[in-house]
């Protein structure tokens, strides 16, 4: 792959995996971000052997979402529900941080659950990308999928 199409593929995709990102980082549009240029540089430095240029959006979530996984290893979230759901809006904040109750929720989910129900819900994934991309079964991928959903019902719905 040359600088150029990588280039265009960049461009190309990365709105879509900032939105992937932010919300799988729970609304923290800085920590996305800073996953997010990881995630290019890999795919930069990786290119070269890259040759399925159709198949470059599920190449740079799959990244993504490994290098997201590597940074949640190296730290610890010490916020539960309740106390993340308690930070207050306020006007400076991103926009979507009026979502803060759904990104709270989605924060209670195990990291897989959460990441099936993003790329399948929000990108558009079928199961059997979503499958490649997080490293599991098709079957898994229909769990999380219906864990993910039951779980952000009941914790949505406590919410009201």
């Amino acid at each position: 792959m040359t600088r150029e199409q990588f280039i265009t593929h960049v461009e190309s995709t990365q709105w879509e995996l900032r939105r992937f990102l932010v919300a799988l980082c729970c609304g923290d549009s800085q920590l996305a971000d800073d996953i997010a240029q990881e995630s290019y540089l890999k795919a930069y430095l990786g290119c070269e052997g890259f040759r399925d240029s159709a198949r470059f959006g599920a190449w740079i979530f799959r990244i993504a979402y490994n290098t997201f996984i590597d940074s949640r290893r190296s730290r610890h979230l010490t916020a539960g529900y309740e106390e993340a759901s308690a930070v207050p809006a306020s006007d400076t904040a991103d926009a979507g941080f009026g979502y803060q109750h759904l990104y709270a929720a989605l924060n209670s989910l195990p990291a897989k659950e959460r990441t099936s129900m993003l790329l399948h819900y929000m990108q558009g994934y079928p199961v059997k990308e979503i499958a490649a991309i997080v490293g599991v079964s098709e079957d898994a991928v229909k769990k999380h999928l219906s864990r993910g959903r039951s779980r952000l019902r009941n914790l949505l719905s406590d919410n009201e």
